[in-house]
């Protein structure tokens, strides 16, 4: 069995990043810039009130109250074009240029209005409730970073920066290959003997989550025929992933057939609980991976190894997620020879400390509990026996493209 590390270090250098595409703005959330983003304007252009009121010269206004004369009228989209002398103010509305002459802005509830003659009841001084040009950024500013995940409010910020097409990473297509007689997609029939298939449906959910287009190749049969038929799908994918298939069998013919295809198995077999039979390799110059068959284990799998793939093919880093550490909110035995992730849930305990409390079954078929879960406890090779109230590493599961 490979170790845990070189078996993550294996799939991040197999794993290729792709090139990029231009992409209208208004469809870029959860998409990863390619190149860094410059503003192509200075915002705001000039100098504009913050509030509505009475543009002043702060110099009229330094007691009150102080009448003045009202000479004009500054709107967002029609500004003032005359300049404002002593004893003079305009009427103006928030985001409307600042006329010349004027630095700062008395606010309408302070005023007292009779015909033209404004009187201030409030004093001024130089850049009062007035924003200046270039206040949020100026036109050149970097603003947005090569290798960035674009959110809602980057959306937000691209408009504002008068960008409507951006550079970014292609979106991963992955052919996703269910096998085995035993499997029936959901809502069919299902006999003592067959198994509805989740594990398809559940990493192609996983795909979308994280940027990525899932193409479902379907349920391959048992034998050689089946499988090189459903495998006619893959052209176009950047990556293949197989659900079951790859552990020692005399059904399991994933790599018997993909090696007849050209396969070049890196690794078959590692270190991890659950998921030992996970393997990885090329077809050629697409990469490959085959996640075992049973639920937790091909979830938790692709939560490692497919997770940070996607990552990398769209200009991030192939990381893991790193570890905190939390008390146990129960007993765990002593590990084996195996690193295993253990499902768990979290709360605080009257310290404010994360509490983690591992599930009493971690059968690698139960997928109440994997839905259920949190995170997990992660425990290393041969680490013995730990008591509730002990400190253990932990990681969570939330992740996802999307974000406001």
């Amino acid at each position: 069995m490979l170790p845990l590390d070189e078996a993550f270090a294996k799939v991040g250098e197999g794993i290729p990043v792709l090139s990029f595409e231009q992409q209208s703005v208004s469809e870029s959330l959860g998409r990863v810039l390619a190149e860094d983003v410059a503003a192509r304007l200075t915002q705001p252009p000039t100098a504009v009130s913050s509030m509505d009121g009475y543009a002043v010269r702060s110099e009229d206004v330094l007691n009150q109250p102080v009448t003045l004369i009202r000479i004009g009228e500054s709107q967002a989209g029609g500004p003032f074009d005359g300049a404002v002398a002593a004893g003079q103010c305009v009427r103006i509305f928030t985001g409307a240029p600042m006329p010349e002459g004027c630095d700062a802005v008395i606010m309408q509830e302070d005023c007292d209005v009779v015909g033209d003659r404004i009187t201030m009841k409030e004093v001024a001084f130089k850049g009062k409730f007035m924003r200046r040009a270039g206040l949020d950024f100026n036109k050149g500013d970097i603003l947005l970073k090569k290798g960035q995940l674009l959110n809602a409010r980057d959306i937000g910020l691209l408009c504002a920066m008068n960008v409507p097409w951006v550079k970014v990473y292609r979106k991963p297509r992955i052919a996703i290959l269910a096998t085995g007689d035993e499997l029936v997609m959901p809502g069919e029939s299902v006999q003592e003997s067959q198994i509805i298939s989740s594990n398809s449906l559940m990493i192609a959910a996983m795909v979308q989550a994280m940027g990525g287009i899932a193409i479902n190749l379907g349920i391959a049969q048992d034998s050689e025929e089946s499988l090189r038929e459903t495998l006619e799908g893959l052209e176009g994918a950047d990556l293949l992933v197989t659900s079951g298939g790859v552990s020692v069998g005399e059904y399991d013919l994933v790599r018997k057939v993909l090696g007849d295809e050209g396969l070049n198995i890196d690794f078959w077999r590692i270190a991890m609980k659950p998921g030992k039979p996970f393997m990885f390799g090329h077809i050629g110059n697409k990469p490959a991976m085959g996640l075992p068959g049973n639920p937790v284990s091909s979830y938790i799998t692709a939560f490692l190894f497919l997770r940070p793939a996607l990552r990398k093919m769209q200009g991030g880093a192939f990381q893991q997620d790193q570890p905190v550490r939390a008390i146990l909110g129960a007993d765990v035995p002593a590990n084996t020879t195996r690193q295993e992730y253990r499902r768990a849930v979290f709360s605080k305990d009257l310290n404010g400390r994360l509490v983690a409390t591992p599930y009493d079954k971690q059968d690698s078929s139960m997928l109440a509990n994997l839905a259920a879960c949190e995170g997990f406890i992660i425990r290393p090779i041969n680490s013995p026996a730990l008591k509730a109230g002990e400190q253990t590493d932990v990681i969570y599961v939330a992740d996802s493209h999307l974000s406001i």
